[in-house]
């Protein structure tokens, strides 16, 4: 047992490596490579219904998206199986938005993070067509804008003024105004 973790394997003289066995490739092709992997989202089992959650370690089958590239990165697909029911998922890398795309035999959970950047995006495109031809609707817009900034820098001033007067105070002086009220 403890001649597997030595640095350097004896080898006879008589040694012919062209001897050895070749490894066998797939019988399809594709070259897929077994990797351990996180599931980088939660997500819903379709056919079985089981949540499997983000974080979840699972033995998958990697494999190149064959034709497919974005600005020259290469695009994987991974395939791994439900621990329940053991139905095969697949999920796709998607790098335009930095993110996975679950194609196959499960769906994705609700993320409420992605739907409050996505109406953001949605409101700031509405605006930009709403003042793209009209002049008067990007001033009031931008006198809005310089409105909404005014009042933010006040009430941070108030902040700042009442944080100040409570940096004054110090415990005795709090104790000795209780005992004078009562």
């Amino acid at each position: 047992m403890g001649e597997r973790k030595v640095a350097s394997k004896y080898y006879p003289p008589d040694f012919d490596p062209s001897k050895l066995q070749r490894q066998r490739k797939s019988k399809d092709g594709n070259n897929q490579i077994k990797v351990r992997m996180m599931l980088p989202f939660s997500l819903r089992c379709g056919t079985c219904g089981n949540f499997i959650y983000q974080g979840t370690k699972f033995n998958a089958r990697k494999e190149e998206v064959q034709n497919e590239t974005y600005l020259g990165l290469r695009i994987y697909r991974f395939y791994f199986r439900c621990p329940r029911c053991a139905g095969e998922i697949a999920m796709k890398t998607d790098p335009k938005n930095s993110d996975y795309v679950c194609e196959l035999g499960a769906s994705r959970n609700f993320d409420p993070h992605k739907e409050e950047a996505r109406q953001e995006e949605s409101l700031k495109k509405k605006r930009a067509d709403e003042e793209e031809g009209d002049a008067m609707k990007a001033l009031e817009n931008r006198t809005l804008d310089s409105k909404r900034e005014m009042d933010i820098l006040n009430n941070l001033d108030q902040i700042k003024t009442l944080n100040d007067r409570a940096a004054k105070l110090n415990t005795g002086d709090v104790i000795a105004a209780m005992r004078r009220s009562a």
